[in-house]
């Protein structure tokens, strides 16, 4: 079973499947023929945002008064597995999985009211800045200050591997509030990108997932509002492990589809390429090697399912999403690597699409928690 003939996957119904067909229509006029342009320019134009917003992509977890369709998870899984299993890094899943996420859990009204919709529609474009040049998955190490003047908070500090760094028009920035407390001083605070003493750095030189624009952002000085604080003062730390199930699950399914399509494009070429008078899906190590492969993919997405059924019913915990994480972005590793190494040669040029899969596959593993750092937290619940 694959994800395109996902007629046997229960987690969806026929509302599912008519979604995942819009989708994929959007899709092939609005992205397919604009991939190599958005990996040449380094970041996804605003067209395709307004496109998906038009077409109700973005955000679809976000209720009725919000201007949403307040869907549940697996709208947003769709539109998951199709982005990846399309071979784009764009950052729409961010804005859609977990920044929504963000603002319907935490946000007041008159935040949601003014941000939301504009979210939906594609109007406004949303970045989380979390990392820091000295503190990566170890989120107590952030050093970014939100000091108290009068009725504002002044914000200090810098940001790295912002993805959406360059589009974003608002940024969720994790600073420290009180910096004695360490995690329990930590606040979400609302900025946006037209403030003062804002500052946005280099689109990052990357391995791969080139149409991703991610940057470094400055904050220097810049004055917000007390009212921008996302949820209540010193509650950030709180809010950031709350809301990580959903987001290393989202993670994982797009590794699973990235990996799916990584198969698919293997079987493809062995089937046409010649060699030694037969093609290369002729010899037995081809054969059990896309057999094993297809064996994992299988088990995959029926472990995808369970998640997701899981998150939906609020029952998915912190170590069995650290987990799924973990296993799919370990297993989209393995097959990129050996998809592309059916192709021989051809597999180290950049028209195949398979150079593109397996360069943009290898930063999953890292972000949204190492791979190491998954462990650690399974390793607790053991």
């Amino acid at each position: 079973m694959t994800m395109l003939e996902a007629a046997d996957r229960r987690v969806y119904g026929p509302d599912e499947t008519a979604f995942r067909d819009t989708v994929r229509k959007v899709f092939e006029k609005e992205l397919i023929p604009n991939l190599d342009r958005h990996e040449e320019e380094g970041l996804v134009d605003r067209n395709f945002w307004r496109a998906c917003g038009d077409a109700g992509l973005l955000c679809p977890g976000v209720p009725e008064e919000y201007g949403g369709l307040g869907l549940d998870f697996r709208y947003n899984a769709i539109v998951d597995e199709e982005l990846s299993y399309a071979g784009s890094s764009a950052g729409i899943t961010l804005q859609s999985d977990i920044i929504a996420d963000y603002l319907i859990a935490y946000g007041s009204e008159e935040q949601k009211q003014k941000y939301l919709p504009k979210m939906i529609s594609g109007e406004i474009i949303t970045a989380i800045a979390m990392t820091e040049p000295g503190a990566g998955s170890d989120l107590q190490g952030v050093k970014t200050t939100a000091r108290k003047d009068g009725n504002h908070y002044v914000i200090n500090g810098s940001k790295t591997y912002i993805t959406n760094g360059q589009n974003a028009d608002l940024i969720i920035v994790v600073a420290k509030t009180e910096p004695d407390k360490g995690a329990k001083g930590t606040s979400l605070i609302l900025v946006e990108a037209d403030r003062e003493g804002f500052a946005r750095g280099r689109n990052l030189d990357k391995i791969g997932q080139n149409s991703a624009d991610t940057s470094e952002l400055f904050f220097n000085d810049v004055r917000v509002p007390m009212t921008n604080c996302l949820g209540e003062e010193n509650k950030g730390f709180i809010y950031l492990m709350s809301q990580l199930p959903q987001e290393r699950l989202s993670i994982a399914i797009a590794a699973q589809a990235g990996a799916q399509r990584a198969f698919d494009e293997a079987v493809k070429f062995v089937k046409d390429r010649k060699a030694f008078g037969k093609t290369v899906w002729d010899f037995q190590n081809t054969k059990f090697v896309l057999a094993g492969l297809k064996t994992e993919l299988q088990v995959g997405w029926a472990h995808i399912d369970w998640g997701l059924q899981k998150l939906i019913e609020g029952r998915l915990t912190a170590a069995e999403a650290s987990a799924a994480k973990l296993w799919h972005t370990e297993l989209q590793g393995r097959v990129c690597d050996e998809a592309l190494q059916l192709h021989g040669g051809a597999g180290y040029m950049n028209e195949y699409p398979i150079a593109r899969l397996w360069r943009d596959a290898r930063v999953a593993r890292i972000y949204g928690g190492t791979s190491e750092i998954m462990k650690e937290v399974v390793s607790r619940t053991i």
